[in-house]
Parts: structure tokens; sequence; C-alpha cells
């Protein structure tokens, strides 16, 4: 039995962090009890774990398995390739695909795969005007007519168009999507849209050239760019606020600041001048909850954390050590720059358990029984040597790095998955409230 105390009359909107391993998946819930649920899929990692994860916490009440939206925040493998098996499954459908307008073709080279870059004559900068704002041009781009070779976004795409069940393709921007009020929201989540929730587009910024039509601007090289116009999302609800951070990065976090401030260049730190940025900045980033940058890259601005101001942060990382995420001197600034005195840093792999070394008696077993076949072939010693092998392959994950968060919109739980053996005792949790100034409180 659960005590009455610990129930409640309404049911709180989700948010699970996916461990995707190196990468980013995060999957919102929104908190309807009946039909009118919604569910978005923002990014699904690399690997099948969001694949596997959408199965088996939706197919034992939804059975059609059609989901709201999947948001591609930016054509970045570790952040779309888990969509592959999910499109290319048709009991998965989704009424729209979102993505930010850059759209990797079937070419090589770099930002020839996202259409080129364009001048104008008054305009040392440059952009990527040929965005994919709609289905019909991701239909041109990876039909059935067009040879996608072995690239790997375009099968991805092609998955999708072959997926009777996903109905249309969308760009986000600050330009493409319901506007309201000098702001732009996902569609059917404007405040307008008479629900509890709201979902504010940030990022990319979208500007125009001489002729009306939407550009992305060049903000770096060419990974710094699709990666710096990830799709920044803002959720609202009742007292809170979360900030899905994409892969920005220093760059990207310094045209975002001076574009929301109204400035022309990005001033310098511990001047008058910058303090006011991160100030008016901070009206239109300020949240509670923050998925960090680029999985925890030290290449992201204090200005921008400052200007976002959470109490508690979530990176999404994996075991891929070259990247080194997240990067021990980030962690170090997350503490100093976070809201309170002891923000709280949440990470995927961080929060992960594994076990020390696999099954060392089976491991001698098997090369006892390898040496064995060698003298004497077996087809029954050789299937218990593939059977072993097999075991000895499998996940060395004893409890997933997975990050949930629940609201009602006046309290706020974080929590993860402890390793015990405890059948009550599961969850380490984090609970906020907002005391009557409108301030953060961590309660446990």
């Amino acid at each position: 039995f659960i005590p009455k105390a610990y129930t409640a009359e309404t049911r709180p909107l989700e948010i699970i962090f996916l461990d995707v391993g190196q990468g980013d998946g995060a999957v919102l819930i929104t908190p309807e009890r009946d039909d009118s649920e919604r569910i978005i899929v923002i990014d699904a990692g690399i690997s099948h774990n969001m694949f596997d994860f959408l199965r088996k916490r939706f197919r034992p009440y939804k059975k059609d398995m059609q989901f709201h939206a999947a948001v591609i925040t930016h054509p970045d493998e570790d952040h779309y390739h888990g969509c592959k098996s999910i499109f290319g499954t048709p009991k998965f459908g989704f009424d729209t695909i979102y993505h930010n307008g850059l759209v990797e073709r079937p070419v090589s080279g770099t930002f020839d795969k996202l259409g080129g870059l364009t001048k104008e004559a008054d305009d040392d900068r440059s952009y990527l005007g040929d965005l994919a704002i709609g289905k019909a041009r991701i239909e041109q781009l990876f039909g059935p007519g067009v040879d996608i070779g072995k690239f790997v976004f375009p099968a991805v795409m092609r998955m999708a168009l072959e997926n009777p069940n996903i109905k249309d393709f969308a760009m986000l921007s600050t330009e493409h999507g319901t506007k309201e009020d000098g702001r732009t929201w996902m569609p059917g989540f404007a405040p307008s849209d008479a629900v509890d929730y709201s979902i504010e587009v940030m990022g990319p910024v979208a500007e125009f050239d001489v002729a009306g039509k939407p550009r992305l601007r060049k903000i770096g090289s060419y990974g710094e760019t699709k990666n710096g116009h990830s799709v920044l999302l803002r959720l609202h609800f009742g007292k809170f606020k979360v900030l899905f951070g994409g892969d920005l990065n220093e760059k990207a976090e310094k045209f975002l600041l001076t574009h929301y401030s109204g400035r022309s260049r990005f001033p310098r730190a511990g001047t008058d001048a910058y303090d006011e940025m991160v100030e008016k900045a901070a009206k239109r980033f300020r949240a509670d909850i923050m998925k960090v940058c680029h999985h925890g890259s030290e290449k992201v601005t204090d200005a921008f954390i400052e200007a976002v101001h959470p109490a508690a942060f979530v990176i999404s990382s994996g075991d891929e050590e070259g990247h080194v995420h997240p990067r021990p001197d980030l962690l170090g600034r997350l503490g100093r720059l976070g809201r309170g005195a002891t923000p709280v840093i949440l990470s995927t792999e961080l929060q992960r358990s594994t076990r020390e070394r696999e099954n060392e008696k089976l491991i001698m077993d098997t090369i006892g029984r390898i040496l064995k076949l060698h003298e004497t072939p077996k087809d029954s010693l050789r299937d218990r040597i593939i059977e072993d092998i097999s075991k000895l392959g499998q996940s060395n994950v004893t409890v997933y790095g997975t990050i949930y968060l629940k609201t009602d919109g006046e309290r706020l739980i974080t929590a993860f998955r402890i390793e015990t053996s405890s059948e009550t005792k599961k969850w380490f949790t984090f609970e906020y409230v907002q005391d009557e100034e409108g301030e953060l409180t961590l309660v446990s």
C-alpha cells in the first residue's frame, strides 16, 4: 500500500532525461490523464536505449504508440541516430518531426551538406539560406528518387518518410512556430492554447535576407554552427521553468546573449555593460532546471549560465573518454554560478552504476571449454561456448543513470535510481518549492 499523503489528486508533468550513453535523449509527458496526453521525444541519442525505453514504458497502455512529436535539436549523430530504429518501426508514429532547419544532404563536405553559404553586398557575414522548413523540402531532399548512398542522416530521414504513421515535418525557430506577444512557441503549446503549461522556442534565431527569406547565421566552424543553432526550448509550468540547452557553444551563446539583450557586441566581463546584458537576457532565459549544453563541455560562457541561473543542472553524457564529458572544470563553474548555496548537478554518466568486472568464473570456464573444443570437437560444447559468450556480452550496467523530473507546478522533484537491493528505497530525490517571494528552496 502507498500512504495517501504520498499521492496526489492531479497528475504531474514528467520529463525523463534518458541515459542514452554519449548523446542527448529526453521524453516529455504532459499531465493529462486521458487521450489528450502529449508525449514529446527530444533527441534520441546514438544507441537503442530510447527505442527500448519508449517500447517498455508506453506499450502497456498506449497500444498505437502514436506520439505527439519528435524534436531533433540538430543534425549530430549522438542526438539523432537513435531515431533510426524508432522511425524505422511502423508501430511508432509521430504527428510531427521538428528540427532546426539544418538537414544534412547526401553529399560530402561541410557547409555544402547544409545547402551552402550565401552573402549579401553590405553584410560581411555568411548565412545558411536553404532551410528545410516543411515536409515538401524534406521529400525533395530525401525522398525515394534521391540517391542517399551510405549517409547516416539522410537514411534516418528516408525511414521517417517511409513510415506511414509519421505525418509531418517542420522547422522550429524563433520565426517558425506560433507567434504570440513577441515570442515564439511550439505549435500547440502557446499560452493561448488553454493548457497549464507552454513551451517557448528560444533558438535557433532565424534572420531574414533582403527578400524576406529566413536564414541562419554562420557562427563559426561547421560543427559550431550546426550545434550552435540547436533547437532551444523553455518549458513553463506553474512556478517552474526548464531550459533544454542543446549543444550550444561559446560563439553561439555570445550571439544569443547579444540578440536577446539588444546589443551589437559582446561586452567584456566585469563591466557595467556585461552585467546589463546578463540581466536583460535573464528575463528570457531564466530557468529553475537546465539541461546543460553540449554534454558538459567546458566551451560555454559564464554569462549564459548566469543568465539561466538554475538551481539544478542535468548533464547528458556517456563513457566515450575522448570527449572528457562532463569536464571537471565545467562542474566547478556550474557549482559556482548556479542558484543558491548548493546547486545540484545531476549527470546520466555519473549516476550510472556498472559492475567492476565481468563474471570471472564464467570467463575461466569458457576458456577451458574452448581448449576442450580444440581437442574433441562437439556441437553441444560449441553451443555452450556460444551461450556463455553471449552472457559475457551482456550490458555491464547495473543501474542506468536516467534522471527523472516531475512537477505539478507548485512542487518539483528530481530523482534517479540508486543501486540497492531494497524494495522500498530505490530512489534518491531532491524536492524544490518556491517561497512567497518566488525564491527556489531545496527541501530535501
